[in-house]
């Protein structure tokens, strides 16, 4: 009697789903954006590079990501399109720019901004063009306050 190796197949196919390893996997909820994504593969990618790239940092009295203030206070609303504007200026300057000889650090970067690139697409347009332009217009008093408070 011939069986049918579907059965099989489908039961291989399920088995292999369920088996695959998802360590470092992390669903992370930001606000109406709900992203899966390793974290744990882009942290040991950077951990590579971390003390080469930080050793050229000069700049030690300044950091432009707090986390006290920028990240933390951030409300749950404003997570989605705090995050997508973030990796925005990483992808569009950040990784750009960077300059450095040897090739490991390049390909670091570079797999890193791959992953990067991936989340940012998840993530859905915060606001329209035009109405970023207008948001950002009627804002531009609490920038002058936050301006005008610095000593």
């Amino acid at each position: 009697m011939k069986g049918s190796g579907l059965p099989i197949c489908l039961l291989t196919a399920v088995f292999y789903l369920f088996w695959t390893p998802s360590a470092g996997l992390k669903t992370l909820h930001l606000g109406s954006c709900v992203i899966t994504t390793n974290l744990q593969e882009m942290r040991q990618g950077f951990s590579e590079i971390r003390d080469r790239v930080q050793a050229k940092d000069e700049i030690i009295d300044f950091s432009i990501l707090s986390k006290s203030e920028s990240l933390q206070n951030t409300k749950p609303a404003d997570r989605c399109c705090l995050l997508r504007h973030t990796l925005r200026l990483y992808l569009d300057t950040v990784f750009k720019n960077y300059q450095i000889p040897g090739h490991y650090i390049l390909r670091k970067i570079s797999t890193l901004a791959n992953s990067f690139l991936t989340i940012k697409k998840e993530l859905r347009l915060c606001l329209q063009p035009q109405e970023a332009v207008v948001k950002a217009l009627g804002e531009v008093d609490i920038l002058l306050r936050w301006m005008d408070e610095m000593e």
